[in-house]
């Protein structure tokens, strides 16, 4: 049996769909950071504020607001792009304004004269990649079966991590080499591969025609269709199942480089063992969660992933003992990057099973969103968690903070063995 499905699992890498996802998951990757951290230090770098850098940071809520336009992309195709169909034509729109976004924040500089409008260039730029982000979700989903989710999850997953390596620590080297204007060319250019993947890839059948009532109704449709597809109750409770799902990993997100540094551990420490290293271990986790999805199913493989993330954070008051120590600081990651990365894929495959395939930007995005919002905003104030509870209480809460999660995992699967939702 489980030959069967390590042969199955091999087969579904093997299929060139996989191969596009892959570099459609490293167009995504790449561009998070360079509207994001990279740019702050580049913002840093030139004398800006903190608390100008952090309004600036606002442009990243694109990323988190993407289920607000995502109703177009299911509705409309892009004029002049037809003939790619309704995915790889707005895949491509938003690559192409992508693309010009890093090229015109390269060539514009951060000339204080011009500030403004390198801000409202750098929004754009953000736009496009949650765009293209909605779209790839989708083109991911509709390209395959759902027994094939969860290794083109992985798949998605090792693209998007080493689009980070390169929008991140790849970046950092080139704008150290070449200044900022030639390392965000450079990144510009690592994107024509995935327009090239885009042309050449093929499309997915469409499962529904073209929408052509009123644009208010389908823009409500898609949230009506899937309170309407399980019911208010059990809705909500996925709804509040995926939005809770990543709090405690995310509750960390944010104070993780200032504990590195209180532990006792330099940039280079970090940049080597949490930002390379850690990305590796983190691509192993997600393979490992595709095989577990294929494996038991999802609900076996999200109980475990809920687990592994809850107990990865009780390896952070190891590290708080172990202040300096860089076995520790290994172990940590090791333990932390691993599950966060079997969680992660695992999620996605569930949430690809949720979306109605009539609908399956505007679900997919809602859904991606949920699973991001709440973390963010109690990362906001987990510096004043530390400050009254110290790091070691900090991270005993949120290992805790999964005990809501699980709850909701036991009655989601009583209601997926009574037929109510597929598991």
């Amino acid at each position: 049996m489980i030959g069967k499905r390590l042969r199955h699992w091999a087969l579904t890498f093997a299929q060139p769909e996989a191969r596009t996802v892959l570099v459609m998951g490293f167009a995504c990757g790449l561009p998070f950071l360079l509207v994001g951290p990279t740019l702050s230090i580049w913002l840093r770098e030139r004398g800006m504020s903190l608390g100008a850098i952090g309004l600036v940071a606002y442009t990243g809520f694109f990323y988190v607001f993407k289920f607000l336009w995502a109703p177009l992309l299911d509705r409309w195709q892009i004029p002049g792009l037809a003939q790619l169909g309704r995915r790889r034509g707005w895949l491509l729109a938003a690559q192409l304004l992508l693309l010009g976004g890093l090229v015109g924040l390269a060539m514009l500089g951060l000339d204080t004269t011009a500030l403004t409008g390198f801000v409202l260039l750098l929004a754009i730029t953000a736009f496009a990649g949650a765009t293209q982000d909605t779209v790839v979700d989708a083109y991911r989903i509709e390209i395959a079966p759902l027994d094939q989710q969860g290794t083109l999850a992985a798949t998605y997953s090792l693209g998007y991590r080493i689009g980070l390596i390169v929008g991140g620590a790849g970046a950092l080297y080139a704008a150290e080499a070449w200044g900022w204007r030639v390392a965000y060319l450079v990144m510009a250019l690592m994107l024509l591969p995935a327009l090239l993947a885009t042309v050449l890839a093929r499309e997915p059948a469409e499962t529904v025609p073209l929408r052509n009532e009123p644009l208010l109704a389908f823009m409500i449709g898609p949230f009506v269709a899937f309170f309407r597809r399980f019911g208010w109750l059990l809705a909500l409770a996925l709804l509040a199942f995926v939005g809770l799902y990543k709090l405690p990993d995310q509750m960390l997100g944010v104070l993780a480089g200032p504990f590195y540094l209180d532990t006792g551990f330099s940039k280079a420490d970090i940049a080597n063992v949490s930002k390379l290293y850690g990305v590796w271990i983190g691509i192993a986790g997600g393979f490992a969660g595709a095989f577990a999805v294929s494996a038991w199913g999802h609900y076996r493989s999200l109980l475990v992933a809920a687990v592994a993330v809850a107990l990865s954070n009780l390896l952070f008051i190891l590290m708080a003992f172990h202040p300096g120590e860089l076995w520790a600081f290994v172990l940590t990651i090791s333990g932390d990057n691993f599950s966060q990365g079997f969680a992660g894929v695992v999620l996605v495959a569930f949430m690809s099973g949720l979306t109605n395939r009539n609908f399956t930007a505007t679900q997919y995005a809602l859904l991606s969103a949920l699973a991001n919002l709440p973390g963010k905003l109690i990362g906001g104030v987990s510096g004043f968690m530390v400050e009254a509870w110290g790091y070691v209480g900090f991270f005993s809460v949120s290992a805790v903070s999964i005990l809501p999660t699980l709850l909701l995992l036991a009655w989601l699967h009583r209601r997926a063995k009574m037929g109510a939702l597929a598991s």
